[in-house]
């Protein structure tokens, strides 16, 4: 790669940059040029419309009821509504500024894996990773989604790009805090984001002594969550309950208690809740009575969480329910099962280059566990391929690399979080950005080792 060297590697060119710039968010204005006047928000896009539209006409993160009252609101996270308020209370508050605010950080995320990508000296396959990421179909889709699985997916992917150029300098606090910076903001987006964050500290330090990567795990978590501290202090304030971003674990917890499946179902109201009808007070009550169900049958809650994972990583095609789902004449059931489809097609194949690149072709115990989880890939049930991407980078000796430990430690937060509460496809978007830059690697090398044969 020409130019300077960029410590101790050769710095990156900007040209091919702005080329995975131009053309994600070309592919997303696309999408947003087609969507605008035809989608309107739906599902959980319904509420944060709502919130940002308060928040933009100066009324507050609060809910309007029917009946006129007005209530402090917390149920939801909010990253997303601040994100998108500004630009609401500039321009309007319509979902097509929505739709342009996520494209603009879908082709920032594209970004971040071509520079993450870029500690490697091939410049093609930095290249690719943010093509990867650029043309991806679903996170292509999503940007109509009011939701906040894209933003989240960017966010983690330039955390993760942050922490790998502080590596490259040598100047571990200023890239560290800026890490922590765009993680912390990732957490009122998404508050599972911050389990991360020890991860991505000690990344800073993987080849140094334990004691200083145990220091970084530590600097990035608090500055994470100092981040947050200023809605932690308001929800203690207003909501009566001191919850880092949202009062919904107790909801989420409940939900995923419940005999239908891994995913989600409406939620049956207990016993002793009915007349609770403070936001806060409710959710602890369910959360109350989620524990309660666990620790009475401890055998049927586990039992669901083979569901749960494959709800989250088996089923693919979000950006084809939430256009059915907002406007159905546009977006039939064709229409929603041939997207659906194609997206499964290409995330399979990034999911078997991915296997590749965190090692798959390394040593016998990397080809046996890779070929695991290619076996599982090509199936219906994707559930192990990704398991086998958390365990790749430690039994082959990658996970010194920060984009193979951070994508490893997204994997398991995420198998973590939906095994817990309850599974859904759209929840797997969040890994794609992350996914692209091994899933780059295992294509350079397969051309590579193709190459070789052929001579």
């Amino acid at each position: 790669m020409d130019g300077p060297v960029w410590g101790g590697l050769k710095r990156p060119s900007r040209r091919d940059g702005f080329l995975v710039f131009a053309v994600a968010l070309l592919a997303r204005a696309g999408m947003v040029a087609w969507a605008a006047g035809r989608f309107p928000p739906a599902g959980d896009g319904t509420y944060y419309h709502r919130l940002a539209s308060r928040l933009a006409t100066g009324q507050g993160y609060t809910w309007l009821w029917p009946d006129g009252a007005v209530s402090y609101a917390g149920h939801y996270p909010v990253g997303y509504p601040a994100l998108i308020a500004g630009p609401y209370a500039l321009a309007a508050a319509q979902p097509v500024v929505a739709m342009v605010v996520g494209a603009l950080i879908g082709a920032l995320g594209a970004v971040a894996a071509w520079r993450l990508a870029a500690v490697w000296r091939r410049p093609g396959l930095a290249l690719g990773a943010g093509l990867l990421v650029a043309l991806h179909p679903g996170l292509v889709g999503y940007t109509a989604a009011m939701m906040t699985e894209g933003v989240t997916a960017a966010l983690w992917a330039s955390a993760a790009a942050l922490v790998a150029m502080g590596r490259a300098r040598r100047r571990w606090l200023p890239w560290g805090i800026a890490a922590a910076s765009v993680l912390g903001l990732a957490t009122l987006v998404r508050p599972q984001s911050l389990l991360l964050a020890p991860v991505l500290g000690a990344a800073l330090f993987w080849r140094a002594p334990l004691r200083r990567r145990l220091m970084g795990a530590t600097v990035v978590s608090l500055v994470t969550m100092l981040c947050c501290l200023p809605w932690t202090i308001r929800n203690c304030q207003r909501m009566g309950q001191c919850a880092l971003v949202s009062v919904n674990g107790g909801w989420n917890l409940l939900i995923g208690t419940q005999p239908e499946g891994g995913g989600w179902a409406p939620l049956e109201v207990p016993p002793g809740c009915e007349t609770v009808y403070d936001e806060a007070e409710k959710d602890q009550c369910f959360g109350r009575a989620a524990r309660a169900r666990i620790a009475a049958e401890p055998g049927a809650w586990l039992a669901l969480l083979p569901e749960k994972l494959s709800a989250t990583f088996d089923v693919c095609g979000a950006p084809a329910w939430y256009l059915n789902a907002s406007n159905a004449e546009v977006v039939g059931p064709i229409e929603r099962e041939r997207w659906r489809r194609g997206e499964m097609v290409y995330e399979r194949i990034l999911l078997l280059l991915a296997l590749v690149g965190l090692g798959g072709l390394g040593g016998r115990r990397g080809a046996l566990l890779a070929l695991v989880g290619a076996v599982s890939a090509v199936t219906a049930h994707a559930t192990g391929a990704f398991l086998v991407l958390v365990l790749l980078p430690w039994v082959t000796g990658r996970w010194r690399a920060t984009g193979a430990t951070v994508t490893s430690a997204a994997v398991l937060a995420t198998a973590f979080v939906h095994a817990v509460f309850f599974g859904g496809g759209r929840y797997q978007l969040v890994l794609w950005v992350l996914l692209a830059v091994p899933a780059a690697r295992g294509a350079d090398e397969l051309w590579r080792r193709f190459s070789a044969w052929r001579a």
